[in-house]
């Protein structure tokens, strides 16, 4: 059985991956606004993966004994000033949430919960491939560039990025 304290940051990180699933969904609703389709189609995907990583939390604090509990959360940013801004905040926010991720992984060694401990290296891992994707999504933003060529190119890569992951998803 979980601790209380445990079942109250794990309900957290639910929330925050909750939250996480709600911005790039928003993300991507602007990204489809500017035309930007592949964008908008990779943000979708990861929208999706976000609500995954909020569904394995879930069952797992009610499959030890918990119960998880979701919160109110607030409404993402929805306005960005062009497609750099939208993968600076999301790479931003990837890093929060390794901290949170961290921060639990911490909790769970200092308390010897080791089911959990083990249960959360997946998240670990996950964290250092987002982290790793979006440092390298904003290093080829930058090498493309913004003006209008580029950006076409750039989107067609983010189609592309996102097509890979749906057939590696597939394949899992």
């Amino acid at each position: 059985m979980l601790s209380a304290e445990m079942i109250d940051k794990l309900n957290a990180q639910i929330n925050l991956e909750f939250f996480s699933a709600n911005l790039y969904l928003q993300m991507s609703s602007w990204c489809q606004a500017q035309s930007l389709n592949g964008c908008a189609g990779f943000m979708r995907l990861h929208a999706e993966e976000e609500r995954g990583h909020m569904m394995r939390l879930f069952d797992y604090v009610n499959s030890t004994g918990g119960e998880a509990i979701l919160g109110g959360i607030e409404a993402p940013q929805s306005s960005y000033k062009d497609i750099s801004e939208v993968f600076k905040a999301t790479y931003k926010h990837e890093q929060l949430v390794t901290t949170k991720i961290n921060e639990l992984v911490g909790l769970a060694f200092s308390t010897q919960d080791f089911a959990t401990f083990n249960f959360l290296q997946w998240y670990v891992e996950e964290q250092r491939e987002e982290e790793d994707l979006f440092r390298s999504i904003l290093e080829r933003l930058k090498l493309i560039g913004l003006k209008a060529q580029g950006l076409y190119h750039f989107d067609k890569e983010m189609e592309a990025l996102a097509a890979q992951h749906m057939a590696a998803a597939s394949e899992a």
